[in-house]
C-alpha cells in the first residue's frame, strides 16, 4: 500500500494557487559579440485570475491617483 505525503498537490490545486496568487516571470537578455549587440530579448509574463488582476489594477489606480494629488500644481 502506497501512502501519499501530505505535501503532495494535485495539478488542480497548483493551478488554483497560481491563479489565486498570480505568478510573474520577468526576463531580459542581451547577446553581443565584440561590442555589437546581436540580439535583445525582453519578456514579461503575468499569469493570474481575472479577479486577482482586477484587485491589483484597482490598487494601482488608487496609488496613481494619490501620487497625482501630491504632485505640485503648475499654474499658467
Amino acid at each position: 500500500m502506497v501512502a501519499q505525503s501530505p505535501d503532495c498537490s494535485s495539478l488542480a490545486e497548483v493551478l488554483d494557487r497560481i491563479l489565486d496568487k498570480g505568478i510573474v516571470v520577468d526576463t531580459w537578455a542581451r547577446i553581443s559579440l565584440v561590442g555589437i549587440e546581436i540580439l535583445t530579448i525582453e519578456a514579461r509574463v503575468v499569469v493570474a485570475s481575472v479577479d486577482t488582476f482586477l484587485h491589483y489594477a484597482e490598487e494601482i489606480t488608487k496609488i496613481e491617483k494619490a501620487a497625482m494629488e501630491e504632485a505640485p500644481k503648475i499654474s499658467a
